[in-house]
């Protein structure tokens, strides 16, 4: 168990993983606001055109494999990213982003 979330930002992958352990299971805000994130994203891309992305969530992991470079698929990355990039400056040492 890693005791934080990792988000490694590669040029057509995004995986992410850890826990952030900040609070209890259930209380705890970093993990719930990454997983809302990520989730919008993700659902937000597949609505538009679900042959954007691909993605697997496994215990603990989701890796997110962008299959298209179009304006909205790399617009909605790219937020997704600058918001956990904004948890991160106030949550250094629960989230980290490489």
């Amino acid at each position: 168990l890693i005791n934080m979330i990792l988000v490694k930002v590669l040029k057509k992958e995004i995986e992410i993983k850890g826990h952030a352990l900040y609070d209890d299971y259930g209380k705890d805000i970093v993990c719930s606001a990454v997983s809302s994130i990520v989730t919008t994203t993700v659902n937000g891309i597949i609505s538009i055109d679900e042959d954007a992305i691909l993605y697997q969530v496994s215990d603990g992991k989701i890796v997110i494999k962008i299959k298209k470079d179009d304006e909205i698929t790399t617009k909605l990355i790219d937020n997704m990213i600058n918001l956990l990039k904004e948890l991160e400056k106030d949550y250094k040492k629960y989230i980290e982003i490489r």
